[in-house]
């Protein structure tokens, strides 16, 4: 598993921001979108493209397309909506599938209460949404799936990450998505912090996401 931690002074900026207890709802919204994009622009540098040819005014220019089948976007429910137009800004012909997990606040695993993808994804690049990467396990759930339906390239998007949960997702899905043969798995965040707290919370973090994002405390 890869692990790229975006560093970028537009990026620090925003996610400095994201982290003040003051900020409000449609702020932090606002700047969440703003900050997925820029981490979409460093995820995507390895998207499967292939060279084309066009016609320009003047003349005939080479140049390169995205390939098909496009590209999945999967938010998990619900705080990775937050981050789906960020994302779709930059890949707009991307397909976009859904799947709800909730953790158990005693046990810390997740199960899945919705499932809205394709049952086959067998070539497919897959990116998923996940703001926070805590405990790792419903990060780690959501890729079982997609690699169980045959994607051989997964790249989760998340605005901060622990430690722990880089930990977790490495040992349970080692040989899943194995690189010798031909997948992938990277993680793209904007920081990897401290630790997780005894309730699985990020420290020093940004909170509940969710809750910070649709304004419900």
């Amino acid at each position: 598993m890869e692990t790229l931690v975006v560093d970028h002074p537009l990026v620090a900026h925003k996610l400095t921001t994201l982290r003040d207890a003051g900020t409000d709802s449609p702020t932090f919204r606002r700047l969440t979108d703003e900050l997925v994009t820029l981490l979409t622009y460093e995820a995507t540098r390895d998207i499967r493209v292939a060279d084309v040819t066009v016609q320009t005014p003047l003349k005939v220019a080479e140049g390169t397309r995205l390939t098909r089948p496009a590209p999945l976007v999967v938010p998990i429910l619900r705080a990775g909506l937050g981050m789906l137009e960020g994302m779709t800004r930059l890949l707009p012909t991307a397909e976009v599938g859904f799947v709800g997990m909730a953790r158990d606040e005693h046990t810390l695993q997740p199960a899945t209460y919705a499932d809205r993808m394709p049952g086959d994804l067998s070539g497919r690049q897959c990116f998923v949404l996940d703001p926070m990467l805590a405990t790792g396990g419903t990060l780690a759930a959501a890729v079982r799936m997609l690699s169980d339906r045959g994607a051989d390239s997964v790249t989760a998007i998340c605005l901060l990450a622990a430690p722990e949960g880089l930990e977790t997702v490495a040992e349970k899905l080692a040989g899943t998505l194995d690189p010798e043969s031909g997948a992938t798995l990277r993680v793209v965040t904007a920081a990897i912090d401290e630790r997780l707290d005894g309730r699985g919370f990020i420290l020093p973090g940004l909170g509940d996401a969710g809750d910070r994002l649709y304004g419900s405390l």
